[in-house]
């Protein structure tokens, strides 16, 4: 019988990033020696006393439905996560549990916007943001940066995007995919604006607040700006900063009557996240962050090994990263110098002859650079950097 999608589902794009580490799995599989550098995902396993705590809850019977919204004990340790971190004040009723981070993104977007709503978003982006955005009949309006301004919108930029139409922000910082982190000084300078523009909502997506290392401390737009408050949702989980991104678990942080909605939207779809989870996810944020500290050093140890080995072949512009697990350096020069039609076809190329798997930055909304996870041993990350200056010449 004939049948046709809808147009939501017709409009929408498979994940990208999800999509290339599986075609790098399966050449794997065949027995190619693949370096895979497309993970979003952190290469340890997650730390015993987090699972410990997860067979606990087992053992004990926490195995039946939940509140929607989340278990009362792990929405008080998101407050008190909240208040220890970032001097964040909120109460039960303004926290939302979800499956995973993406989730409380999807939830916040069906919320707040309706379609023909526009929502600013920032490129390079998380490749899920425009899709989400879509599924909402909403229109995303991409701003793009330049390695210059170390992938960073300014104020004027930001000025010249918003128009009538213009409903949400999205900031994500540290962002995946470049590193970078915003300084409390450029926030408050995009707060201003956005203070005198009463309608705009802000989402911060906060995913990857602890991987951070370089002299600029983490901010987001409601710790420089509080009277932001009453328009601000803050989104995270526990999937980066815990290698636990196969337990589902993230969070949303906002006004009550927003995070309720989102709640009626939840309870609509997936209802409670995993009770397993959630206590595992209550463990990791209550007790001793000693393994997030050795994680973040390993990541950072990475990165120091990376940087040095990319900005070492000719064509490349790359800049250290404030955190994350990623880098993204431009490969526009080397695109045109080899006679690439862009950065998809270097990718694919990297991939067949040099064996190394990585996300173009088509996937993140600006072309000519590519994104590179160091979330694996070092010795991948020399060899994948000497085969590159072996095909690059």
């Amino acid at each position: 019988m004939p049948f046709q999608l809808s147009q939501a589902a017709q409009n929408i794009s498979p994940s990208f990033t999800l999509a290339l580490n599986a075609k790098a799995n399966a050449l794997k599989a065949e027995g190619r020696p693949i370096i895979n550098l497309t993970i979003g995902e952190p290469d340890f396993d997650t730390p015993v006393h987090i699972k410990a705590a997860a067979i606990k809850a087992i053992q004990d019977g926490k195995t039946k439905y939940t509140p929607i919204d989340g278990i009362p004990s792990l929405k008080t340790a998101i407050i008190e996560k909240f208040e220890r971190d970032n001097r964040l004040s909120y109460q039960k009723n303004q926290i939302l549990v979800s499956c995973g981070g993406k989730q409380a993104i999807y939830n916040c977007c069906r919320t707040i916007l309706n379609p023909g709503d526009e929502v600013i978003i920032p490129a390079p982006y998380w490749v899920s943001y425009p899709e989400i955005v879509k599924l909402t009949g909403a229109v995303p309006v991409i701003i793009p940066t330049t390695i210059e301004q170390h992938y960073k919108i300014t104020p004027e930029q930001l000025v010249n995007a918003i128009s009538s139409k213009t409903k949400l922000l999205i900031i994500n910082s540290p962002s995946n995919p470049s590193g970078m982190v915003y300084t409390e000084q450029e926030l408050k300078k995009l707060a201003e604006i956005l203070l005198s523009r009463p309608n705009i909502f802000i989402m911060a997506d906060d995913m990857y607040e602890s991987i951070v290392w370089n002299h600029t401390p983490f901010n987001n737009m409601l710790m420089v700006c509080p009277e932001l408050t009453d328009r601000t949702i803050i989104t995270h989980g526990v999937s980066k900063t815990y290698a636990m991104t196969g337990w589902r678990i993230g969070y949303a942080a906002g006004p009550a009557p927003i995070i309720q909605a989102m709640a009626n939207i939840q309870s609509q779809s997936t209802a409670n996240p995993c009770s397993i989870s959630q206590h595992a996810a209550e463990a990791a944020l209550r007790d001793d962050q000693i393994c997030v500290r050795e994680m973040v050093a390993a990541f950072k140890a990475r990165h120091d090994v990376l940087i040095p080995l990319l900005k070492a072949i000719p064509g490349i512009r790359v800049i250290p990263s404030d955190g994350t697990f990623y880098t993204f350096p431009d490969f526009s020069t080397i695109i045109s110098s080899h006679g690439f039609k862009d950065d998809l076809d270097l990718a694919a190329f990297l991939l067949e002859n040099a064996e190394v798997a990585v996300v173009p930055g088509s996937a993140f909304g600006l072309k000519g650079a590519l994104r590179f996870s160091f979330a694996t041993h070092q010795e991948n990350l020399l060899t994948a950097a000497n085969r590159l200056c072996d095909v690059l010449r």
